[in-house]
C-alpha cells in the first residue's frame, strides 16, 4: 500500500523540520494545508517534497479533513507539525503497509514532550488518539478544538509512540496561549455551555490538583510543576473570556 501524510500548519519552522524527517521512510505522499504562516514553513515543506496548500482557518475538524481529501492514497497518517513519529513507530507503519491486513482503523500511543522533557504523569502520557487510517473509513467532526475522527470501523491500537512536542518552551506555550483559549471559549459558546463564577474560580484549582497530585505530576519535577499551573491558568482564562462572550457579546465566527 502507499501512505499520504495529512498535515496542518500554522508558523511552524521552530519544529517541522523534525516531524518531517521523521516521515522519511513511510510517506509516499506529504500534504500539507497551512492557514497563512508568515515563517519558513512552506521554504521548509517544500523541501522535503510536501504538497503545500494555503487556506483560510475554518476550525481543526475541518481543516484536518480538507488536508486529508487532498491526499491521492488510500491509507492516511494523520500528524500535526509538532509531532514526531518514534522509530519504533515507523517500523510499525512500515510493517502494515507491506502487509495484506484487513485492519482499516488505528489509535496510536501519544507521549507528550513539554520544555524539552518527556512527561510521564500528570496525564499527559498513554492517550491514543485515531491517526492511521484508510481514507474512505470517516472523518473528523467540525470542532472548532478538541476535534475527534468519527468512524464506524473497528479501531485497534498501536503501543509505538507519536512525540508529541507540546510546548517547546514558555514562551511558545504563552504564544499559543491566546488563540487556544478563544478557540476553546468560542467552542464552548457555540455549544451553549455557560461560564459561572464558580468555573473560573474552582475548575482551574481542581485541574491543579488533579494533574499535580492525583495523577502525580509532581513526579515529572519542575516540568510537571510548570505544565500544571499553566494548564490550570488556561482553564481560568477560557472560561473568562466565555463569560465575556455572552456579557459583552463578542462572540465571532
Amino acid at each position: 500500500m502507499k501512505l499520504s501524510v495529512a498535515m496542518i500548519t500554522l508558523n511552524e519552522e521552530r519544529i517541522l523540520e523534525k516531524t518531517l524527517k521523521s516521515l522519511k521512510d513511510i510517506a509516499d505522499e506529504i500534504i500539507i494545508v497551512d492557514s497563512g504562516s508568515t515563517d519558513k514553513t512552506k521554504e521548509i515543506a517544500l523541501k522535503y517534497g510536501a504538497k503545500f496548500f494555503q487556506e483560510e482557518w475554518k476550525g481543526y475538524g475541518l481543516q484536518r479533513n480538507s488536508s486529508i481529501d487532498k491526499c491521492t492514497n488510500e491509507w492516511i497518517l494523520n500528524i500535526d507539525a509538532d509531532e514526531e513519529i518514534s522509530e519504533e513507530l515507523s517500523r510499525k507503519i512500515k510493517e502494515i503497509k507491506e502487509s495484506e491486513t484487513d485492519k482499516e482503523v488505528f489509535e496510536i500511543n501519544f507521549s507528550s514532550v513539554c520544555f524539552g522533557k518527556k512527561l510521564k504523569y500528570g496525564g499527559w502520557s498513554n492517550q491514543y488518539h485515531i491517526r492511521l487510517f484508510k481514507k474512505d473509513t470517516g472523518r473528523f467532526n467540525t470542532n472548532e478544538v478538541h476535534e475527534e475522527f468519527l468512524t464506524e470501523k473497528k479501531v485497534y491500537r498501536l503501543k509505538e509512540e507519536i512525540y508529541h512536542h507540546s510546548y517547546i518552551s514558555l514562551e511558545e506555550y504563552f504564544t499559543k496561549f491566546n488563540r487556544y483559549t478563544t478557540e476553546g471559549a468560542k467552542e464552548y459558546y457555540q455549544r451553549g455551555k455557560k461560564a459561572s463564577n464558580f468555573q473560573i474560580i474552582f475548575n482551574p484549582i481542581f485541574k491543579f490538583i488533579r494533574m499535580y497530585i492525583i495523577r502525580l505530576g509532581f513526579l515529572d519535577g519542575i516540568e510537571g510543576l510548570m505544565i500544571a499551573s499553566t494548564s490550570a491558568l488556561y482553564s481560568m482564562v477560557k472560561y473568562f473570556k466565555l463569560r465575556e462572550m455572552y456579557k459583552n457579546g463578542s462572540y465571532k465566527k
